[in-house]
């Protein structure tokens, strides 16, 4: 009931709207995307409450008002910065403009503009932050299990991590007994599947966050990366958005994704000086030469439970 009454606050936040706005946020609410924006909108809602922050935030659904028509209707000289779209091609459009107001998209795309920062859950972060962990553990060699029929959910971390690690990267079709030296093993498939293998090699497999499911089994010494806040209850602005209305992991994210936006928001609207890193709860945050950068961090199963890998 206290999580009910905690969203309706936060919702009556978001539909009074005041009559001017410090920040824009631009995301779909309605549509096919409406349930990825939702939960970041509650991500946003939620760390913004927790910060006591006076800002006066709109919220205006991208889905019923294309960016024409909210750069023309809701933004004006108070507007101090906007934050969204979330659809490429939305920020594509904002990028034409050349906006004086800094903006805070929530996605990436191929190109950069001045006064435009892209913050996303990129595979390609994902990727980074495995490559790293692979030089660690001194693989030389990675072998790859791939689950038959999600190849299009993880062929952008495939190309990432190829870009990273090199070309000793080999796609296999069946599980290998053990593994030689200075060899890693990747699995790319969901936790069923994974369930579904058997037993698996000792050490140096490896997988990612598409292999973990809340509650279930994770096989010992399983490497992977991802989201901190799922893993630790150091962010209780989360923890209250995902108790009003318990989401699957792929959306929790999303409401972690949403609260680091509005600690880059709030950064942005305290300090001119767009240089600054912080623990975030999508990963680590570092936002320097116009760009943000963010690094997932990596756990592995252990007999005694999931332990951060440092």
């Amino acid at each position: 009931m206290y999580y009910k009454k905690y969203w309706l606050l936060l919702s009556l936040a978001a539909i009074v709207s005041p009559v001017y706005a410090d920040v824009l946020v631009i995301l779909p609410e309605s549509g096919a995307m409406a349930r990825a924006g939702q939960n970041i909108k509650r991500g946003f809602l939620s760390a913004y409450t927790a910060s006591g922050s006076k800002e006066k935030i709109i919220f205006v659904d991208s889905a019923k008002n294309n960016i024409d028509t909210i750069f023309k209707k809701r933004i004006n000289n108070k507007t101090r910065l906007i934050v969204g779209p979330l659809a490429r091609p939305d920020i594509e459009n904002v990028m034409q403009r050349n906006p004086a107001i800094p903006v805070l998209a929530l996605n990436d795309v191929n190109t950069q503009a001045t006064n435009v920062w892209q913050f996303s859950l990129a595979k390609q972060h994902d990727a980074l932050a495995l490559n790293q962990l692979l030089k660690k553990d001194k693989i030389k060699k990675l072998l790859v299990l791939r689950q038959a029929g999600t190849e299009s959910a993880t062929e952008l971390f495939m190309m990432a991590l190829m870009s990273e690690f090199g070309s000793d990267i080999h796609v296999v079709n069946e599980l290998p007994k053990k593994l030689a030296r200075k060899e890693g093993l990747l699995l790319l498939g969901d936790q069923q599947w994974l369930e579904q293998l058997g037993p698996l090699p000792e050490k140096n497999i490896y997988a990612t966050a598409l292999s973990i499911e809340q509650d279930k089994p994770i096989p010992t010494g399983l490497s992977f990366c991802d989201t901190p806040a799922l893993y630790n209850g150091q962010w209780a602005d989360v923890i209250k958005a995902y108790k009003e209305q318990p989401e699957n992991m792929a959306f929790q994210r999303l409401l972690a994704f949403g609260g680091d936006a509005w600690s880059i928001s709030q950064q942005f609207l305290n300090s001119p000086d767009r240089k600054f890193n912080f623990e975030g709860r999508t990963g680590a945050i570092e936002v320097k030469d116009g760009k943000i950068y963010r690094q997932p961090y990596c756990y592995q199963q252990q007999k005694n439970g999931i332990q951060v890998l440092k």
